[in-house]
């Protein structure tokens, strides 16, 4: 699971995360979770979160996240991009320093039902998650703080892109 890196560095975590559309209602709508935490400024992050030892792949990941934290299940997945970024390891993680590896998913929202919510985001909060759907617009994008900069810079040039991949002669 864990690969040595050409650029150095050796790949010591992996996340899935969804850059999940809600297209059930026009104007398309982006599922974020608007993150709070003590003595910082609010953040809005894309559903998902690290590939644990029991998914057997990524999308696995994937799919279980977006139910834990969202009570919501997923379609249409396709791959967007991948970031690579510096990681040092939290309270509790046993990793080594190393990078991480983030691959985010356009896909397309199939239902939600946020009382379905489960694991440590939900059961042992450190400040609060809010599910917002917002508006997949350059200027809704603009008006909050989406990270990483990465996404936020990859989804402000990519709105079009991103609803194309959804197109009906895309498959």
């Amino acid at each position: 699971m864990f690969q040595a890196h050409p650029q150095g560095g050796r790949v010591v975590k992996r996340t899935a995360r969804a850059i999940l559309l809600d297209t059930r209602e026009s104007p398309d709508h982006l599922i974020v979770i608007k993150r709070t935490k003590p003595g910082r400024a609010p953040y809005w992050i894309t559903p998902g979160g690290g590939v644990e030892p029991e998914d057997a792949t990524v999308l696995d990941a994937l799919h279980r996240e977006v139910f834990e934290e969202l009570g919501a299940e997923i379609t249409d997945v396709v791959p967007a991009f991948v970031d690579t970024v510096p990681y040092t390891p939290g309270d509790g993680e046993e990793a080594r320093p190393g990078l991480k590896v983030q691959h985010f998913f356009a896909c397309r929202l199939a239902s939600m039902d946020p009382a379905l919510r489960h694991g440590p985001e939900v059961e042992h909060p450190c400040g609060t998650y809010e599910i917002v759907r917002l508006p997949f617009t350059p200027q809704a994008l603009a008006s909050v703080d989406v990270v990483p900069s990465s996404l936020r810079t990859y989804l402000s040039r990519n709105i079009v892109g991103i609803r194309a991949l959804f197109a009906p002669d895309f498959a």
